[in-house]
């Protein structure tokens, strides 16, 4: 994985420089895998992250806030009884392996000081945290317990003695001697990247393969062994340039604290947590917001199969409704001609006077002449009062897919959890969701729309949900500013902010772009665009979040497509 050994020398560099003397205030546990520290140091405060996911296991410093569960788990409450109001007394690496303790001294419920550890195994699916108590070298607990039943060697269950992972017999990188590393090189004949991988502590593939480049030849191992004492010396003085790599479309690919070969599009920055924060926040975001969403578009779709299945049955009611007239003719036709109808006939043949022809009615031989009749009347008065009625449940319905359509759109275009929270309450309001117990603190900051800036200088704003959307058109805008929104397509309220300036043609395509990217047709060409001034867009009596009707509009196609600049 990226987070290698020598990541992680790099990240306790920096940890034992903001944190060491540093005060635990306050200790989270947002996610089943991940621990969140508040630390105070003197006048500064920062929050820790430590994950012992399986394909996101790390620690490092961040700066935004992350949501906090309302019920701690029994693992957060023995770290808070254990670590919380304990001073941070150091910060260490073993070796140069992915494992690094956290040293804390605190005070027990009887006033004596205490020594504990926290224990971060950085080791792919095994990873995990574990907390000890120093004076006895035992396991308090671990975020992941592993019973003999899952690994025969080591065990992480609370009371037992903590071990550290089996060695792998690798030589650590500030230990090896260049006589050790030409014979490592000397007895094995694989490639020089896998040589390092397998024999020195701290390389991940990637950054092995980087710094062999094309080194083949045994003459070549004395640039390696002097490329290696480089990086040493820099990771002594704290030389780092923290970069990640991405692709086109700004996916990472890779990151580390020194450059790697390569790659095209990179992006720098100043601290090894900076740059560690960025790579997995964007690399993991998406796959959280897809677990998360889940149950919301299991949710959306089978309302959609069953509000289709409505609409059809309608359809067909209307449609033999609408075929109604038949009798409303039989009526008027049997009580012309009683006379000629014998009591108990099945059918009888009579006159049709509208075209001078024989028309077969059906009759029911249990009633009269007469009660057939009768009988015909009401089925055609029923059938006009179904008509009325259908149209009214078939237009509700088609408004109901069309709003679920549109929620189906934002969950699927949601880029962050807090996203999915708000269009889960939506739909808990609208009654098509169950309130349920949440794991999370409701954000105190109120998600803001999307905004961007167009190339000659206009802002946009972007509903991210259909309540946004209704707050950005309905409250937020101004009367002179250009309403956007896909023709026929769910998506987003996109609001061009005029300023009482002359709109430009320019700034009309980029937000009818931005319109389409923020929809349904986001992976489309040649999207249909509306745009009117919000004057004209008024939103009906009864009608559900993010509905609303307009006028004067015009129609433009565009590709989707965001503005470089976003606020």
């Amino acid at each position: 994985m990226p987070f290698d050994g020598i990541t992680a020398g790099a990240i306790v560099r920096e940890l034992s420089a903001c944190l060491q003397g540093g005060k635990i205030e306050k200790i989270y546990h947002p996610e089943p895998e991940e621990l969140i520290f508040h630390i105070q140091k003197g006048k500064e405060k920062h929050r820790l992250l430590l994950s012992a996911g399986s394909s996101h296991a790390r620690i490092h410093l961040i700066r935004e806030n992350e949501s906090n569960p309302q019920n701690p788990t029994g693992f957060c409450m023995l770290l808070r009884k254990h670590f919380q109001g304990g001073r941070i007394a150091e910060i260490r690496q073993k070796g140069s392996e992915r494992i690094i303790e956290i040293l804390v001294d605190s005070i027990n419920e009887l006033g004596v000081s205490v020594n504990r550890s926290l224990v971060i195994e950085i080791m792919g699916k095994h990873s995990n945290i574990a907390a000890l108590d120093l004076s006895t070298g035992k396991i308090l607990d671990s975020i992941k317990r592993v019973s003999i039943d899952v690994n025969r060697y080591r065990q992480l269950l609370p009371g037992l003695p903590y071990v550290l992972p089996p060695s792998q017999n690798k030589r650590p990188l500030f230990e090896i001697t260049e006589a050790e590393f030409r014979s490592i090189f000397a007895e094995n004949s694989m490639s020089p990247a896998k040589i390092l991988v397998d024999s020195i502590q701290g390389f991940s593939p990637a950054f092995a393969e980087s710094l062999c480049g094309n080194i083949t030849s045994a003459d070549e191992i004395s640039v390696l062994w002097d490329k290696i004492k480089d990086i040493r010396k820099k990771m002594e003085s704290g030389e780092f340039s923290p970069v990640v790599y991405t692709d086109s479309k700004g996916n990472p690919l890779e990151f580390h604290v020194f450059p790697l070969y390569g790659y095209e599009t990179e992006q720098r920055f100043q601290t090894p947590s900076e740059a560690v924060d960025f790579f997995f926040r964007h690399r993991e975001s998406s796959n959280r917001v897809r677990q998360k969403s889940m149950d919301l578009i299991r949710t959306l779709e089978a309302n959609l199969q069953k509000q289709g299945l409505k609409k059809q049955r309608l359809a067909e009611d209307l449609l033999q409704a609408e075929n109604s007239d038949r009798y409303r003719l039989y009526g008027e036709l049997l009580t012309a001609s009683l006379h000629l109808v014998p009591a108990g006939a099945k059918s009888a043949d009579i006159p049709n006077y509208y075209d001078n022809s024989i028309l077969t009615v059906p009759l029911d031989p249990r009633f009269s002449p007469a009660k057939n009749a009768q009988k015909y009347f009401k089925k055609y008065a029923k059938a006009k009062t179904a008509i009325h009625e259908k149209n009214i449940q078939l237009k509700e319905t088609c408004e109901l897919i069309d709003y679920l359509e549109s929620v189906l759109v934002f969950v699927e275009n949601a880029a962050s959890i807090e996203e999915i929270e708000e269009i889960r309450q939506e739909l808990v309001e609208g009654g098509y969701l169950r309130k349920r117990k949440s794991n999370y603190r409701p954000s105190k900051s109120k998600l803001q729309p999307y905004a961007y800036t167009t190339s000659d200088g206009f802002r946009l704003l972007v509903g991210r949900n259909n309540k946004e959307n209704d707050i950005l058109t309905l409250k937020t805008a101004d009367k002179k500013d250009i309403w956007f929104h896909t023709k026929d397509i769910p998506g987003s309220h996109v609001i061009l902010v005029t300023e009482g300036k002359a709109v430009t043609e320019t700034a009309i395509f980029e937000a009818a772009a931005v319109a389409a990217f923020h929809s349904k047709g986001r992976y489309s060409e040649n999207v249909p665009v509306d745009y009117v001034s919000v004057r004209h867009v008024k939103k009906p009596s009864g009608a559900k979040p993010g509905m609303v009707i307009f006028t004067d509009n015009r129609t433009v196609y565009v590709n989707p497509a965001v503005p470089q600049s976003k606020k």
